[in-house]
């Protein structure tokens, strides 16, 4: 009778933790598409895309940002930064036909770097909004 009992209890604890991994691989990838919308809206609006552009420009974007995203980050620095240096050179013109303003790529290589920085001063507030201990008046 232990061992069933065991045996349940076991059952259940591995149910439970499944349960709660799919759980946060699913809240993950909400983030995950929350913080895409999020940056596609910051590029389109800081760019000024026009529709026709954007529906041009979006497909050579994620072509870009896969292969800067498949630099191996265990690579020396210097090397990883000189590899996203090569994919850069190498989408510009893709980029510059699209955009028409060599301004407008400039800014765009910029703006990732940017988005990054606002997003982590988001977080940052966030933590230190929830880390803060309530004061109570009056006391």
């Amino acid at each position: 009778m232990k061992k069933i009992l065991f045996f349940l209890i076991v059952i259940f604890a591995g149910i439970s933790t499944v349960s709660a991994q799919a759980s946060d691989d699913a809240d993950a990838a909400k983030q995950k598409e929350k913080l895409q919308a999020l940056y596609v809206a910051f590029i389109t609006q800081k760019l000024e895309l026009t529709a026709t552009e954007a529906q041009v420009f979006w497909p050579v974007h994620n072509d870009f940002d896969k292969e800067v995203k498949g630099v191996d980050l265990n690579l020396p620095e210097l090397t990883r930064e000189q590899k996203i240096l090569d994919i850069k050179k190498r989408y510009e013109p893709k980029f510059s036909k699209i955009l028409s303003d060599p301004k407008r790529v400039d800014r765009l290589f910029r703006l990732n770097g940017e988005f990054r920085k606002k997003l982590t001063e988001r977080f940052r507030k966030q933590n230190l909004n929830q880390q803060r201990p309530k004061l109570r008046r009056g006391i």
